[in-house]
């Protein structure tokens, strides 16, 4: 069988989208920024816009293994439906795709419906945005199936983008934005290099709101350590009570070997937060924050306990309702500041 199965896929993306969620569509590589003293993920690798036809190939070459696999199926009988004796006979055919770094994530995605796509890598907002819009359309006219795209963008670039650039992103299908606050502290910004002030945050967050984008902010619990524990609580609270996002997702700073963050906690220069000062830091924040987002723990940096062992905060994907949960969340708080907390081993 002589058909082009060849495309991209990229490492990152986020729970969400994982497993067998989403179709990964590598619109760019890497991250443009990557300067952020606390990330190692793109660390070594350069950044470079993907040329439309290029994408539109491998968007192409994505729908040519859809339609052969689908083939196979309907000529087993199987109507179309993805079933293993369908994907044996495809290999049987072509059997590169044994060694293609896409074809499972692909195939497991037409088996649950094909109802989701996440664009990578690090910041594809910054493409330019005829490109942009001309590859999501190529996409949703390839797939119909997709019922959501996401993506991950950087609010420095949304501040850049007009508002009509935006809402004609988010009419060519782009639903979903995936947001790394970190710190709404101008100062916390600056040492860990972010790139962008808190202002900038505010900016580039209500500017994707007001396109009509679904916005996940992500902030990261203990980043400023003992040092600067209050002024990042409250001035992250202040930035996302500004923007109010859909929804604020915590994820607990963790030094990540190899980068500036990491040898600056090694040489005692950042006083990383214990389990109960977490707790102090995360009540502070929430004290703070008057949204009406979904506020959420969905990660394992969330660990801390009560003393009858259940989570503090629950790990659904939604979250807790703000307002109307917000004292839940912090009578959940008290509990664990109630209970001895042990150090996460992976903070260690």
């Amino acid at each position: 069988m002589s058909r082009d199965y060849s495309f991209e896929t990229g490492v990152y993306r986020p729970p969400s989208e994982g497993g067998s969620a989403s179709l990964l569509v590598r619109f760019t590589r890497n991250c443009p920024w990557n300067h952020c003293a606390f990330c190692s993920m793109y660390k070594g690798k350069k950044f470079s816009l993907r040329p439309l036809a290029e994408i539109k190939a491998d968007i192409n070459a994505m729908a040519n293994l859809v339609v052969d696999l689908q083939a196979e199926s309907k000529a087993l009988g199987h109507g179309g439906r993805v079933t293993r004796e369908a994907i044996l006979a495809l290999l049987e055919k072509a059997p590169g795709l044994n060694h293609h770094p896409g074809a499972d994530m692909l195939i497991q995605w037409m088996a649950v419906g094909g109802k989701t796509a996440f664009i990578q890598d690090g910041n594809s907002m910054i493409m330019p945005p005829r490109n942009l819009i001309a590859a999501l359309t190529h996409l949703r006219e390839t797939f119909p199936s997709i019922e959501r795209i996401t993506t991950y963008a950087r609010a420095r670039t949304l501040a850049q983008r007009s508002l009509e650039d935006l809402k004609a992103i988010r009419a060519a299908g782009l639903n979903r934005l995936h947001l790394g606050l970190e710190t709404g502290d101008d100062a916390l910004l600056k040492q860990i290099k972010k790139g962008v002030t808190a202002d900038g945050h505010i900016e580039g967050g209500k500017k994707a709101m007001a396109a009509g984008f679904q916005v996940s902010e992500y902030w990261m619990p203990g980043l400023g350590g003992k040092e600067m524990t209050d002024r990042h609580a409250e001035n992250t609270a202040r930035v996302l009570s500004a923007v109010n996002p859909h929804y604020i997702r915590s994820r607990p700073f963790r030094p990540a070997p190899g980068t500036p963050m990491s040898d600056q906690v090694n040489q005692g220069r950042i006083s990383l937060l214990d389990p109960r000062e977490q707790l102090l830091e995360l009540r502070r924040m929430i004290q703070n924050l008057e949204v009406t987002s979904r506020v959420c723990f969905d990660h394992m940096g969330n660990y801390w306990r009560t003393a009858s062992g259940d989570l503090v905060l629950h790990h659904a994907y939604e979250g807790y309702q703000f307002p109307d949960e917000k004292q839940t969340v912090l009578d959940r708080i008290e509990l664990g500041l109630a209970y001895k907390q042990e150090p996460a081993r992976f903070f260690l």
